[in-house]
């Protein structure tokens, strides 16, 4: 088996995956746990309009719809942009804008350590 990449939380994604229930909270962490290994998660969609490379995990529940927005693209970790419960149809402008300000966050970060 290849080896797993590291998981990096950016801003609040951690503590907001926590607060998921606990069945989306287990499917996610098994969805981040395929993504790790170099697969693809179940049920995905490229998000790249928040930045290239954003993929958002989709978990439906009974209880809700939950999403995992994150960036695998590079080498050294997997990064957790936000996770967050849908109340619509559609993402948020706000669930968007924290998507985006984290990943060029991650971008600026990798540029200062190069």
């Amino acid at each position: 088996m290849r080896d797993e990449k590291e998981i990096r939380w950016v801003g609040s994604s951690y503590d907001d995956l926590l607060a998921f229930p606990a069945e989306p909270r287990r499917t996610a962490g098994f969805q981040l746990g395929k993504v790790q290994a170099g697969l693809d998660p179940d049920d995905f969609k490229p998000f790249d309009e928040l930045g290239a490379g954003t993929r958002e995990i989709r978990i439906r529940e009974a209880n809700g719809i939950y999403r995992i927005m994150y960036i695998a693209k590079f080498e050294e970790a997997l990064y957790v942009l936000h996770c967050f419960q849908k109340k619509t149809q559609t993402t948020s402008k706000q669930d968007k804008a924290v998507t985006e300000a984290r990943y060029r966050a991650v971008v600026n970060a990798r540029k200062a350590n190069k």
